[in-house]
């Protein structure tokens, strides 16, 4: 992201949730927005991708990956054996599960809206009973003492983050993802069978596939799908096109540059918007 954004002149605005986010991009009131989709350890980020579908128009023109590090949290003089409630964004709270279960048992463990928040909500309460779960930079900005760091169950923690705006499509690199949700018409056997048809005999690769609820009903789902390649690539435009012809809907959500390694997502560490799990980037000048 940093070498996409050099040379151009951007401010970052926090965002509580991700619906906010989503919301503030969909509103124009921000030229782009960076939400987390799927995380290492916990998997899909659920609100992100039905948001996607559900709620808004948006187009993911990118993605980053960012390694994610926790740590616990308190008041001045705050032992674990002080601690009967742990609060935080959900995310951090699961991904942080074996640790709690071994280290605090009995903790009451209470979500909130970001780590940002739950950081906040400890520096303010003079409640020596009270931790969170936020990355080390929220110990810095709410004068709060670290007990413990690093407790994320897998040190390989890692969480995709896109990047979505109210339109556009990047161009082709060679190296593109495409992500789409299809609906059926109707269920009934071989319905995911003849969706995966189409990408078999194109030879394209999916590299994810799940089912999210329709909303219309139990029992009723669209599957999301994510592929190799871009919609302007001859054969992923012919499998589209022919998936819309026989199903009920195909939502397009966006082509974009695989994550290389090469740009990772970091957001200014005097702004505590990178505290939140979802991030804003206001872009004024952008440049390809």
């Amino acid at each position: 992201m940093e070498q996409r954004l050099r040379g151009t002149q951007a401010e970052t605005v926090p965002f509580a949730t991700i619906a906010q986010v989503l919301e503030a991009v969909a509103e124009g009131q921000v030229d782009t927005g960076f939400v987390p989709i799927e995380n290492s350890i916990e998997g899909s980020v659920s609100a992100t991708i039905d948001s996607l579908i559900f709620d808004y128009e948006l187009s993911i023109v990118g993605e980053y990956v960012h390694d994610i590090h926790h740590d616990l949290m308190a008041l001045a003089n705050t032992s674990l054996d002080d601690i009967e409630t742990v609060i935080s964004h959900p995310q951090p709270l699961a991904q942080c599960r074996k640790f709690l279960a071994q280290r605090l048992p009995n903790a009451i463990l209470r979500a909130t809206t970001s780590t940002s928040e739950a950081a906040r909500e400890v520096s303010e309460s003079g409640d020596n009973s009270l931790a969170a779960i936020a990355p080390h930079k929220a110990a810095e900005i709410y004068s709060l003492s670290i007990i413990n760091s690093n407790i994320e169950d897998h040190s390989g923690n890692q969480t995709r983050f896109i990047e979505v705006t109210k339109e556009g499509l990047p161009p082709r690199t060679g190296n593109d993802r495409t992500s789409i949700a299809c609906f059926q018409v109707r269920d009934e056997p071989g319905f995911l069978f003849s969706i995966l048809a189409e990408f078999y005999a194109r030879r394209i690769n999916l590299t994810k596939i799940e089912s999210r609820p329709s909303k219309k009903g139990l029992g009723e789902y669209c599957f999301v799908i994510e592929l190799d390649g871009h919609v302007r690539d001859p054969l992923v435009a012919d499998a589209l096109v022919n998936l819309k012809d026989r199903l009920a809907d195909v939502r397009f959500m966006g082509s974009y540059p695989k994550y290389q390694g090469s740009a990772s997502l970091s957001l200014s560490s005097d702004d505590p918007g990178h505290l939140w799990i979802e991030g804003i980037l206001k872009r004024r000048e952008f440049r390809d």
